[in-house]
Formats: C-alpha cells, sequence, structure tokens
C-alpha cells in the first residue's frame, strides 16, 4: 500500500448460479478430483471462524479454500453515494468435512444463501456469516456457495478505517479494503492466505464507467445500461480487489512487453493528470527488468480525488489519491514506482500473515527509493534526509534503527493490528535497511537472482518471511537463518555489513528521534 431490486443476471440464481459457477470452474481449471473414500468418511465438524493470523484473529476462516468468485454487482442510479447491490457465487475446496462454515462479512442484506443449488440455512454472528448446508460438504470436495441480496454502503473517507473499504466522492466510488475492509464490501475469505480467481460482472447506467481488477472481457449496453464484464485469471487476495463505478475516462497506453497499460481518471480531471501518469511505461520498463515478466495482463493507474490519504496498490489497477501530487515530481513518481512493484511484492506474491507485511512494503520502498536515487526523485521523495544517494539514504535510516525498533518492535514483529503499528515506518523504511543489508552480505548480483527467485517461487501464492530467508539461503548458497533472522526479528539493529563505520543512534536520545522523523516518509501512510 504506498480501504437490487430490479432484474439481474439469470447467471447467479439459485440453481443457475451453481450451473454457471461450476461451468466457469471447469474452464479455468479450478476443479479437483472427486474426494476420496477416506475424505468423505471424515466426520463432518465446524471450519474455524478464523485462518489462524497472529494480528487478525477473527479474520478469514477455516475449513475451506476459495478457488473462484463470480460477482454480480449493480449501481441502480447515477448517484455517487448510492449503494452498491450485488449477489455472487463462489467455488470452493473444502480441506475438511464440513458441517458449517463462515464467509467474513459486514455489510448489509443477505437474503438466500445455497450450498451447491440447494438452499442454506445461515445466521449473522458480527462479522460472520455461518452457514449450515443442507448436506454436510465431504473433504476435498468442490462446491460452490451462492449469496443473494447483499449490499454496501459507501462512506466518505475519514479516518481510515475499515468501513472505508468503498468510497465516494462527486465523481464515483472506488475500494481500497487493504488490510481488512473487503468483506464490508462483499461475502469473502477475507484473508491474504486464501487468493482466487474473480469474475466480476457490473451493471450500472449508460452515463457510469466501470471498472475493476483484471482485463475487460465484454461490454455490453441494452437501453439506458451498460453491462460490463472483468475477468482476473491469476489469483487474488479479496484486500486488493479494485471495483471503480463513475464519471472516468479510460486512457489506454501503448503496450510495455506485451502488458496492456490503461489509466482510469476522473473525466473533469483528465487534462490535470493524462501526461503525468504516462511515465507508468518507463516504470513498467524499469521494474520488469529489475524483477522479471510482470505477473499479470494489464496495470494502470486510477486517480480517486475523495481524500484517501494513501495510494494503493490493488491488483492490476493501483489508486493514488490526488494530494500526492501536490509535491514535486519526485515524490508522486516514486510514489507510483512503490505501488507497481506491489503488483510483485504483495500481489502475485501475498504475505502468509500480516505480521509478514514488512515483505510487501520492504520490497516496494526498496523499489521506490532505487528508482529514486537512479533518476535523482530520492531528495524529494524524502524531503528530511535529502540526498539522491541511496547509500547516503540507507545510513540515515540505519541510524534510526533502534528507535524505530523501539517505537513498532522488530521488522517481522508487528505489534498489534492498529493501521499506525501495521503499516509502520519500521516496515517500509525498516523493510528496505533489511534488504540493503541483504545485498551488502551476498553481492548485488546474488541479491539481484534471490529478488527474482522469489517471485518465481511463489507467483500466484502467499508466502511467509521465514520462507523469504530459506529461500535467500538457498539461492545464495549460503545459510541467512541467523543474519536475516537477526535484521527481522531482534530488538536491536545488527551491524550493517560492509559499514562498521555505520552507527545507531540510542533510541530515546535527541538524535534518534530526529533520525527517525527524517527517515519516516511524510504521510507515510500515504503508501500501503
Amino acid at each position: 500500500m504506498t480501504r437490487r431490486t430490479p432484474a439481474r443476471s439469470p447467471r447467479t440464481a439459485a440453481a443457475g448460479g451453481f450451473a454457471a459457477l461450476t461451468a466457469a470452474t471447469l474452464v479455468l481449471g479450478l476443479l479437483s478430483p472427486a474426494a476420496s473414500a477416506a475424505e468423505q468418511a471424515q466426520a463432518p465438524s465446524p471450519g474455524a471462524a478464523g485462518i489462524g493470523d497472529p494480528l487478525y484473529p477473527g479474520l478469514g476462516n477455516g475449513g475451506y479454500d476459495v478457488l473462484h468468485y463470480d460477482l454480480d454487482l449493480r449501481w441502480a442510479t447515477s448517484r455517487p453515494s448510492q449503494p452498491m447491490q450485488g449477489d455472487e457465487t463462489i467455488a470452493a475446496r473444502a480441506t475438511q468435512s464440513l458441517s458449517r462454515f463462515n464467509l467474513d462479512f459486514a455489510g448489509r442484506g443477505i437474503t438466500k444463501v445455497y450450498v451447491n443449488g440447494h438452499t442454506a440455512r445461515f445466521t449473522r454472528q458480527g462479522q460472520e456469516v455461518v452457514i449450515t448446508p443442507a448436506k454436510p460438504i465431504a473433504k476435498g470436495s468442490v462446491f460452490v456457495i451462492g449469496v443473494k441480496g447483499f449490499s454496501a454502503t459507501p462512506t466518505i473517507p475519514g479516518e481510515l478505517t475499515p468501513s472505508d473499504a468503498l468510497v465516494y466522492n462527486q465523481d464515483g466510488q472506488a475500494t481500497a479494503g487493504q488490510p481488512d475492509g473487503e468483506h464490508y464490501v462483499f461475502p469473502n475469505n477475507d484473508h491474504p492466505r486464501d487468493k482466487a480467481s474473480y469474475t466480476i460482472r457490473i451493471d450500472a447506467p449508460n452515463v457510469l464507467t466501470a471498472v475493476a481488477s483484471g482485463q475487460l472481457a465484454r461490454k455490453h449496453t441494452s437501453g439506458t445500461r451498460t453491462q460490463w464484464l472483468y475477468v482476473m485469471k491469476q489469483p487474488m487476495a479479496t484486500e486488493l480487489i479494485q471495483l471503480a463505478v463513475g464519471r472516468y475516462t479510460v486512457v489506454n497506453r501503448k503496450p510495455v512487453d506485451g502488458v496492456k497499460l490503461r489509466d482510469v481518471i476522473p473525466t473533469r480531471l483528465l487534462k490535470r493528470y493524462k501526461n503525468d501518469l504516462g511515465i507508468v511505461r518507463e516504470q513498467m520498463a524499469w521494474m520488469v527488468d529489475r524483477a522479471g515478466a510482470y505477473p499479470f495482463a494489464t496495470y494502470g493507474s486510477l486517480m480517486n480525488d475523495a481524500g484517501l490519504g494513501f495510494a494503493l496498490e490493488t491488483q492490476t489497477l493501483s489508486i493514488f489519491d490526488t494530494a500526492s501530487w501536490d509535491g514535486p515530481k519526485g515524490a508522486w513518481a516514486s510514489t507510483m514506482t512503490h505501488e507497481l512493484a506491489h503488483q510483485w511484492f504483495g500481489d502475485d506474491v501475498a504475505p502468509y500473515s500480516w505480521t509478514d507485511i514488512w515483505l510487501n512494503e520492504g520490497h516496494a520502498t526498496w523499489y521506490e527509493v532505487t528508482y529514486g536515487a537512479e533518476k535523482k526523485y530520492l531528495a524529494d521523495d524524502y524531503s528530511d534526509i535529502g540526498t539522491n544517494d541511496l547509500t547516503a539514504f540507507f545510513k540515515a535510516v540505519y541510524a534510526a534503527g533502534d528507535q524505530y525498533r523501539a517505537d513498532h518492535g522488530a521488522v517481522a514483529k508487528i505489534r498489534d493490528n492498529s493501521l499506525d503499528e501495521q503499516f509502520n515506518p519500521n516496515v517500509y523504511e525498516g523493510g528496505a535497511l533489511v534488504l540493503f543489508a541483504l545485498r551488502q552480505r551476498v553481492g548485488k548480483a546474488t541479491f539481484a537472482k534471490i529478488e527474482r527467485a522469489w517471485v518465481t517461487r511463489y507467483s500466484g501464492k502467499s508466502a511467509s518471511t521465514d520462507d523469504f530467508i530459506a529461500l535467500a539461503s538457498k539461492v545464495s548458497g549460503r545459510d541467512l537463518t541467523s543474519f536475516l533472522g537477526a535484521w527481522v526479528y531482534s530488538e536491536k539493529t545488527p551491524p550493517m555489513p560492509g559499514h562498521p563505520d555505520w552507527t545507531v543512534d540510542p533510541a530515546g536520545s535527541s538524535a534518534a528521534t530526529a533520525s527517525a522523523k527524517a527517515a519516516a516518509k511524510p504521510g507515510a501512510a500515504r503508501h500501503r
């Protein structure tokens, strides 16, 4: 991150949704072999109400793995503040024999729930939908869930809360659900450990433009309404979905390395941002040269004038606050690089638990500041440090290391799930400092191999801090367990390889306070 009443498509209606999504799973190759006799014989039991994340014990759900979401969404009028209405069909694979299971959902509505085409009982318990199918679900089997009649009401961003996942302003609506806000928008398994492919249908008045994560597969206008179909074939975490409907103009740019590029800009602001966003072509080539092939089919920027206070790497269409452009070019151009880098680090390879968020933010910050140093943007991006030299930048961050750890804990030991703590400077600049130390230890060439190996080995998956340490050890041919373990888990900043003269300001000293303030990017919450 640098959060229906009229007629609808019959595709998601009861048995129709079951048949349609079963067909979709076949096309996408998601169906697994039938459950074995041993799996079918397992005694059914309830799936857990949480996936096991240490920061969010109630987030996500156990007992199943979502394979595909089919969303059928409707915006009844062109009024920006109107609720979104929807139905959905979910294909999932049971990881245990289920007597019942949960979906995360904090929105409104839900009129009916179906499992494998049959009506299922359901109750609402806080932010959970507890579903009891007519028949138990055997371990290993693929089952289909239909949910009808849910809705989500957009908010005007204020304090950064999960309920701001669907936001609006005079131009329309957009989504920004990281880390735990997307279950305010639609029922799901709201954790990056459970990624899935998506089919997204949007029905809206003709005067509006609808965009979503993935590729536009079809657009059909009938009377005063238009139906848009987007397909996200690659696995996507719920918190990364983008759903934007409003008075937008889509700007298609010349592809780079086969990647289709589109930007989505409020029509009234088209002249202001169209040329600036074109820098993405240069940045895409720059990132591909360092991280390898872009993992998706399309990319672009969504400009939002709703006062979000941050930018966010929603998959294939990063959302940016127009306020980010109030400063010099170096600052907003580097922010764009940060969110682009997330498409590899955080989107394609997602964190296994939210305590692994430094793998997202440390990497995105690493490429942001590396790009900034090369393009002479770094001094604009981090004005309090005021240098375009990468080594000098990290020397300044290093000086603040113990203060960061005293204030926020170790890089991979986030203390709680408040947004200030989860997205604290030690997972951004401190996470990037870990990567600088790794490069100092193994050399530039080996470091580059580790980076490419990471996004290749875990493409489309979720991976942990310990996975990164193990892979870095394997690629480098040396055991980095103690070295990287100290950098990500210790309460004290380790010595910097190759720079024995670098010192860390003592935590609590005036020098440490000044160093920490300088090294934390102003308005760091803008980056997620």
